[in-house]
């Protein structure tokens, strides 16, 4: 993967929720002896894994799958300790010859690993705390608005109801007096350490939704409400960092009897669709990545080889040409 001084090749998988990334990977790690390092700010967690979407068994024993399952629901866990896990992870795996294939779609995470993250965005906990009491107490879109206030760039780019990055946006401006979106600005997240190649899941934004609410649909079926009682019952505190997650905060809102059924659901899918969309919007800002559909693998496949300098092992029932499912 890496040849004296070049910078290590790696294949980056990344789109909106639901969109088929992991049967992508899945077939271009298989065809080109790779391995597979999650990039998904809720796959992290342990004990949340029908209502983050997580590869199956099945899917993880095809290929191996890294930084899924490696913190606690109750961990505040961020992109900079993402960074630093993923970065010695592909170390290891360009150290054994295995190609590193990062799918995932938390924008943030992926751009801290090929890129890293500004070191003048550090607050002061005390200051962070501080401002974790007060979303708890007054609402975390009062804090938005101070933001908005302060630093309306950030602010944009920050849903309202977003608490942890509300929290670390003025936390950096209270603890240095520089405003976040300045930072990232000037830092421009320049530091390349990888020689990467990025492909973007899309497809018609219609079909995209038709498909979000049908995998809304199976996970209900597959015991999603289960697993949201399970976690409460173990303790997990429902206004944790991973608890505020889309599917999860809306179950605990209706065993806690504040919303129906019905209403459940339909926020399920619409607040889904709404992250889609934000995602999307994320990564087409990214000049580097190249878009297609998830059912092109033969022109992905085609893709990786130009990349790689080689082309794809043959595995037994999955010829290169072959067409695979979306989901």
């Amino acid at each position: 993967m890496e040849t004296g001084d070049r910078k290590p090749k790696i294949i980056v998988i990344c789109g909106p929720t639901g969109i088929g990334k992991t049967t992508i990977a899945i077939r271009v790690a298989g065809a080109f002896g790779g391995e597979i390092i999650g990039a998904d700010s809720m796959q992290i967690y342990r004990q949340m894994d029908i209502g983050t979407a997580k590869p199956t068994a099945v899917e993880q024993a095809q290929i191996r799958h890294h930084l899924i399952d490696v913190a606690d629901p109750a961990e505040n866990f961020d992109a900079a300790r993402y960074a630093r896990m993923a970065r010695s992870c592909i170390d290891h795996l360009i150290s054994r010859d295995v190609l590193p294939v990062i799918v995932g779609g938390t924008g943030l995470y992926i751009k801290a690993l090929l890129h890293g993250l500004s070191p003048s965005a550090v607050a002061d906990p005390a200051v962070t705390n501080r401002l974790k009491r007060e979303a708890i107490t007054d609402g975390s879109r009062r804090l938005h608005q101070r933001l908005t206030d302060c630093d309306p760039a950030a602010a944009r780019r920050i849903h309202p109801n977003d608490t942890f990055r509300t929290v670390r946006a003025l936390a950096v401006y209270e603890s240095t007096g520089r405003l976040m979106s300045e930072i990232q600005q000037t830092h421009r997240f320049a530091d390349h350490v990888f020689d990467a190649l990025k492909i973007g899941l899309d497809m018609e934004r219609l079909a995209l939704y038709a498909r979000i609410d049908r995998r809304v649909d199976k996970m209900l079926a597959a015991g999603f409400i289960d697993e949201v009682r399970g976690l409460l019952a173990r303790g997990i505190d429902p206004r944790c960092k991973a608890m505020q997650a889309i599917g999860y905060r809306e179950g605990v809102d209706w065993l806690a009897g504040r919303t129906s059924e019905a209403e459940m659901i339909r926020l399920m899918k619409r607040n889904s669709r709404r992250y889609a969309k934000r995602q999307l919007t994320w990564f087409k800002a990214d000049g580097e990545i190249t878009w297609t559909a998830p059912d092109q693998w033969e022109g992905i496949r085609k893709q990786a080889a130009a990349f790689l300098g080689r082309p794809a092992l043959l595995s037994p029932g999955h010829e290169p040409g072959d067409e695979i499912p979306a989901e």
